[in-house]
């Protein structure tokens, strides 16, 4: 299916009008808390949380496009991809974004969530409103894959893409309008997926009752999903035909429930499998073997984070956008 963005005036190049921080801006958030000695290989001693922008009403899905040379993150209740550039600050970029107005929708989370960039380079959405996989190719909106077993999905979250251009991505209900028990659900359980890029979907499981933020290991032989109800994380082994294997706990954040603001949502992996993964209070990060190393620590709800090509690690916290330089390098479909 595909949906040209200049008819449907779904390309909104046009300036920004939310309170916005200038590029070169000092505002600064948090602290940042250095738990085990390894952490200062990975964010230098004089790191600060820098505030880019602010004013949105829950930001999210952030990505980094190298082609552009731009980070592009959602702003769900607002039905809006924004764009971000250094030197340029905030524009709107995709106004409506997650939902299209295909069918009725009265929910309060509407946009996009999760962001990706195709192998091939094409943005891929997790739509909320519009409860479908959407990729902008040529400039047009093309549905990937809406329904399993011919039911139309909860709300596709967070996303991950392999080097091979095999798609992973979690199915809450989060914005879905009533949630499981509301009158426009379909599936009674929330799912974790592989779409391959042969076009064939896969239930890979429905263990995770809040399937919430996805990514892979440096080897693609481990995907990790964070469980938003259970707040933890989960690793789950990848057998050759990209199905799984039996999961174990990576790390339970639990005992930070409630006692600090946020819980565990976006993540992302670097180059040497340490995990960068939004928590209670900000972005925890963990050593490939699930130890916390330490914590970036927004003080708000830290929805999902993204590596910039010279080891910036973006975030939406809330409503900011926040980066800390960091000396780690992103995986491909990481950025």
């Amino acid at each position: 299916m595909r949906r040209s963005l200049c008819a449907a005036g779904l390309l909104a190049l046009i300036a920004f009008t939310n309170a916005s921080v200038a590029e070169d801006a000092t505002k600064t958030i948090g602290e940042i808390e250095r738990i085990d000695p390894a952490f200062d290989a990975l964010v230098p001693e004089d790191a600060k949380i820098e505030v880019l922008a602010d004013g949105f009403e829950w930001s999210e899905g952030p990505v980094w496009v190298e082609s552009k040379g731009c980070l592009l993150f959602s702003d769900i209740p607002n039905n809006r991809i924004v764009k971000w550039k250094p030197g340029k600050g905030t524009d709107v970029f995709m106004q409506p974004s997650g939902y299209t107005g295909a069918h009725k929708f009265d929910g309060k989370e509407p946009g996009t969530n999760g962001l990706a960039v195709s192998p091939e380079g094409h943005l891929t959405m997790c739509c909320h409103g519009d409860r479908n996989i959407t990729q902008i190719v040529d400039g047009e909106r093309r549905v990937l894959v809406s329904h399993y077993e011919g039911k139309r999905f909860n709300s596709p979250n967070d996303l991950v893409y392999d080097t091979e251009g095999n798609l992973y991505f979690t199915d809450p209900p989060y914005g879905l309008p009533g949630g499981l028990n509301g009158p426009e659900a379909e599936l009674d359980f929330c799912g974790v997926y592989r779409f391959s890029k042969d076009g064939k979907l896969t239930l890979l499981t429905k263990e995770c009752p809040r399937p919430n933020g996805i990514a892979l290991s440096p080897d693609q032989k481990t995907l990790y999903v964070a469980d938003s109800q259970e707040c933890h994380w989960k690793a789950f082994p990848l057998k050759e035909d990209g199905t799984f294997g039996d999961s174990k706990m990576f790390y339970d954040a639990g005992q930070w429930r409630g006692k600090r603001p946020g819980g565990s949502d976006g993540l992302k992996v670097d180059t040497q499998g340490n995990v960068w993964a939004t928590g209670p209070g900000g972005v925890l990060v963990f050593n490939p073997e699930g130890k916390l190393l330490g914590r970036i620590s927004t003080g708000e709800r830290t929805a999902n984070c993204a590596f910039g090509p010279d080891g910036t690690l973006y975030m939406t916290a809330d409503m900011y956008l926040c980066r800390v330089k960091t000396n780690a390098k992103g995986l491909i479909g990481s950025k």
